[in-house]
C-alpha cells in the first residue's frame, strides 16, 4: 500500500469514529433530554425497583421488621407432672407437664425466647365441674407453672390465658343458667378471680379470652383493689371471632363444648362493626393491649384495632387451625414451610400488629437474628 493510500484509509477510519462517537454523543443527550423530560412531568416516581434492589433495601420497606420479641409461643400445660403427648392435628406441638416444661424452654429460651402464654390442661378424674373450680386451684397446672417458669427464667414473661372452658364439665366459657345460655354476671365474677389468682401467683400479664361482656373492667377493678394493677399487663382477646379454626386447639386443651357452640359470646365472622365496637368498649375498660383472633382471616380487623387503639400495642393471635393448614399446605408441596410462614406473618405485622401469639415462635427463633 502506497503512503497516500495508507493516509486515506486512516484518514476514513477516523472519519466512522467521528460518526460513532456523534451517534453516541447525540444518544447520551437523547436519554439526557427523556429523563428531564420525565422529571418535569413527575413520572419519575413511577421508578421503584432501586428501592428495593437489594436484600437490606427490601428490609427498610417494612413498616414493621419481625423481632422475636414481638412473639409469644402457646404452651398447654398438663396436670399431669410428666406427660409429653404430640397433638396429631397440631403438628409439633404437645401437651407437657411441669416435670417436662423447664428442659422443653430451657434452650428456646437460650435462642432469645422472650414470652409464653400458658393454657392449662387439666386431665385428672373429676378435675373438671360446672363452675371451673379447677381454673384458679394453687395446685393447678397454670398456678404452679407460673411459679415454676419465673423461678427457672427470671427474665420470661408469663402470660395467664384467663378462660373456664378448659375447667368446666360443659366446655363452655362461662358459668350457664339452667337453660344452658350463658350467665355474664357470674361469669364475670368468676374470670375475674381468676386471673387475679394468675396475676398474684407471679404472672406478668392476665389475658382473659372468654368475651363475656364487662370482664376487662371487673378485673382492672381487682387488680386496683389489690394495690398490684400497676404491674399486671391487661391484654384482652377484644375481637375474638367464632369459626372453624380452633379445632386443633381444643383437641390440644380438651375444651371443646360438650353442646351447642360459642357463637353467642364470640363474634360472627361478619361483625366488623361489633369487632369494633368491642374494641373501643375493652379500651375504655382498662385494657393494656387489644387482640383480634384469629388473624389471617382478620387483617381488617388488625388494621381497626389499630386505627381505634394507635397509641397502644395491637397483638395477634394466628390460632392453630391457621398453623395446621400451612404446615398441611407445605407438605403437600403448594409452598415451602418457612417461606409461608414468614410471609403470613409478615401480613399480620402490616396490618398493624405489633404481637404475634404464633405456634410458629421455635422455629422463629432459628429463623430470626435478632
Amino acid at each position: 500500500m502506497s503512503f497516500s493510500s495508507l493516509v486515506s484509509d486512516i484518514a476514513y477510519r477516523n472519519s466512522e469514529k467521528d460518526e460513532l462517537r456523534s451517534q453516541v454523543s447525540r444518544a447520551r443527550s437523547y436519554a439526557s433530554t427523556a429523563a428531564t423530560s420525565v422529571s418535569l412531568t413527575g413520572d419519575i416516581k413511577s421508578q421503584l425497583h432501586g428501592g428495593y434492589s437489594h436484600p437490606l433495601a427490601r428490609s427498610w420497606q417494612a413498616e414493621r421488621q419481625l423481632t422475636k420479641s414481638m412473639l409469644i409461643y402457646p404452651l398447654f400445660i398438663s396436670d399431669q407432672p410428666d406427660e409429653e403427648t404430640l397433638i396429631p392435628s397440631l403438628p409439633n406441638q404437645h401437651r407437657r407437664g411441669l416435670n417436662r416444661v423447664v428442659p422443653y424452654l430451657t434452650p428456646l429460651v437460650e435462642k432469645g425466647l422472650k414470652s409464653v402464654i400458658l393454657f392449662g390442661v387439666p386431665i385428672a378424674p373429676g378435675a373438671k365441674d360446672a363452675l371451673g373450680t379447677n381454673a384458679d386451684d394453687p395446685k393447678g397446672p397454670v398456678i404452679k407453672a407460673i411459679r415454676l417458669l419465673r423461678r427457672s427464667f427470671p427474665d420470661l414473661f408469663i402470660v395467664a390465658d384467663v378462660c373456664l372452658c378448659e375447667y368446666t364439665s360443659h366446655g363452655h366459657c362461662g358459668i350457664l343458667r339452667d337453660d344452658g345460655s350463658l350467665n355474664n354476671q357470674l361469669s364475670v365474677e368468676r374470670i375475674s378471680d381468676v386471673a387475679m389468682a394468675y396475676a398474684e401467683a407471679g404472672a406478668h400479664c392476665v389475658a382473659p379470652s372468654d368475651m363475656n361482656d364487662g370482664r376487662v373492667r371487673a378485673i382492672k377493678l381487682k387488680l386496683i383493689e389489690a394495690g398490684i394493677a400497676h404491674q399486671v399487663v391487661l391484654m384482652s382477646y377484644s375481637a375474638k371471632f367464632s369459626g372453624c379454626l380452633y379445632g386443633p386447639f381444643r383437641d390440644a386443651a380438651g375444651s371443646c363444648p360438650s353442646f351447642g357452640d360459642r357463637r353467642c359470646y364470640q363474634l360472627p365472622p361478619g361483625g366488623r362493626g361489633l369487632a369494633r365496637r368491642a374494641i373501643h368498649r375493652d379500651i375504655a375498660e382498662g385494657a393494656d393491649i387489644i387482640m383480634v383472633k384469629p388473624a389471617s382471616q382478620y387483617l381488617d380487623i388488625i388494621s381497626d384495632a389499630k386505627e381505634i387503639g394507635k397509641d397502644m400495642p395491637v397483638a395477634a393471635y394466628q390460632v392453630s387451625g391457621e398453623y395446621a393448614m400451612i404446615h398441611a399446605a407445605a407438605k403437600a408441596g403448594v409452598f415451602d414451610l418457612k417461606a409461608m410462614a414468614e410471609e403470613a406473618t409478615q401480613g399480620i405485622l402490616r396490618a398493624g400488629a405489633t404481637i404475634v401469639v404464633s405456634y410458629f415462635t421455635p422455629e422463629f427463633l432459628d429463623w430470626l437474628d435478632n
